[in-house]
């Protein structure tokens, strides 16, 4: 089978390199040669990294897309343009797709899904979600005969490996992204990882595989993890917690809600273990109940290695494209109603920055009680220098509109520094 690359960045490279150092146990798990015959890219800046023969290189994509010889085309390029203009344009000159895009699938998955059907050709994203943890695989084919009613994930390896080692180090957010930008963790800009918008790419295609309907970043709600300081992940510790960047997709009796932020779980919890850049998926089915994914979901070797194995399968199916395993019908015709967070009722962590002052503490429980909002402890600690004071709370179950509307006039007190820190408590068994 030949397959052309587009891309030839960190996961491009890795592609290739994965396909020519191990083509002999390629051909014996699969049954066939996978040769690359075009590699695309702009500049090829990094084929200093592993070096291609000249013959396989093109600065122009039509090469590919009018090539006959070529079976499948790679997309590795990210971003929303061109890599979906090439996504379409190769399905449209008959050829399969693999691509490891979750901004282009968040925003354009049906539509392409729906093009790969109509041109007869097979479509592989296992990439785009997970790295080398196969949960598009098992969503698709494990888990086809359960009704699954909760998706809850750690889907970004930046923000999980910042939150871990201020768990550990009790550093400062700053000072850690400076370490993982050096180390190649985050990227110069991090904002897509640490605001939460890469999270929310994923939960998007991960909850049309799961729930049958049309989701895209817009239908979720999201909050990075850039307002999280030491001394709130001290007082999660101290409560018996870890703070933790989830994506979680719910399904009830009102509808589907799905939402990306900073959430405390309890540290027993196998959610709360997941450190450093790994990925973790938890999922509760009527069959299987709960089922946990681990592994490493970024970087060169893993992302690579979830390429490789859609390319496997459609090697495997070249010559037999009515069994479709790839081609999963994705959405549904039932209607879900997209529940907005503003309806949801959770136990919320509070932290105020005040004045330290007598009257403060019943200034603010005093609003809190006008929204219906019960105070179920206080945490206030002395003050060590001249200014605020931190004043922690946990709350009972409350909604999330109500507690939108409190602390927005708390924030407008004159009594308060700076704007509330607020995390969700989860206790996951109530997801289930």
């Amino acid at each position: 089978m030949n397959c052309a690359i587009l891309g030839y960045g960190t996961v491009g490279t890795g592609v290739y390199k994965l396909l020519t150092d191990k083509e002999k146990d390629i051909f014996q798990k699969s049954g066939s040669n996978i040769r690359v015959k075009w590699v695309y890219d702009r500049s090829f800046r990094r084929i200093k990294d592993y070096p291609l023969p000249s013959e396989v290189c093109t600065k122009d994509p039509d090469v590919i897309f009018n090539d006959p010889d070529v079976h499948c085309v790679i997309e590795l390029i990210g971003g929303i343009e061109p890599a979906r203009t090439f996504i379409f344009n190769a399905i449209r000159k008959g050829k399969h797709v693999v691509t490891a895009n979750k901004a282009v699938l968040s925003a354009s998955g049906p539509e392409i899904w729906k093009e790969a059907e109509s041109n007869g050709v097979l479509l592989g994203y296992e990439a785009s979600v997970g790295g080398g943890v196969p949960v598009i695989k098992t969503v698709k084919e494990s888990l086809v005969g359960n009704r699954i009613s909760t998706i809850v994930g750690i889907m970004n390896g930046t923000a999980n490996y910042i939150l871990s080692r201020m768990t550990k180090e009790r550093k400062d957010y700053h000072e850690i992204l400076k370490d993982a930008q050096r180390l190649g963790y985050a990227e110069a800009d991090p904002t897509f990882d640490v605001e939460g918008y890469d999270t929310a790419h994923k939960l998007a295609i991960l909850s049309m595989l799961t729930f049958g309907q049309k989701f895209t970043q817009d239908d979720i709600y999201t909050e990075g993890i850039t307002r999280i300081a030491p001394l709130d992940i001290d007082f999660a510790k101290e409560l018996g917690y870890r703070v933790k960047l989830l994506a979680i997709g719910r399904l009830n009796d009102d509808g589907v809600m799905l939402r990306v932020h900073p959430t405390m779980i309890p540290d027993t919890h196998l959610l709360a273990q997941v450190d450093g850049a790994f990925n973790a998926f938890y999922f509760v089915g009527d069959e299987i109940g709960k089922m946990l994914l681990y592994g490493m979901g970024a970087g060169q070797g893993p992302t690579a290695s979830a390429v490789v194995s859609d390319l496997v399968d459609i090697a495997r199916l070249k010559g037999h494209c009515s069994m479709k395993p790839l081609q999963t019908k994705v959405l549904s015709k039932a209607s879900l109603k997209k529940v907005p967070v503003a309806s949801l009722n959770s136990r919320y962590y509070f932290r105020f920055s005040a004045v330290d002052r007598p009257g403060v503490l019943a200034k603010i429980s005093g609003i809190l009680g006008e929204y219906g909002i019960s105070i179920q402890s206080v945490v206030q600690k002395g003050r060590k220098e001249k200014g605020a004071v931190p004043i922690v709370m946990l709350t009972h179950e409350a909604c999330e509109e109500n507690v939108c509307q409190a602390l927005k006039k708390i924030d407008s007190l004159d009594v308060t520094m700076e704007k509330t820190v607020l995390i969700r408590i989860e206790d996951l068994s109530a997801l289930e």
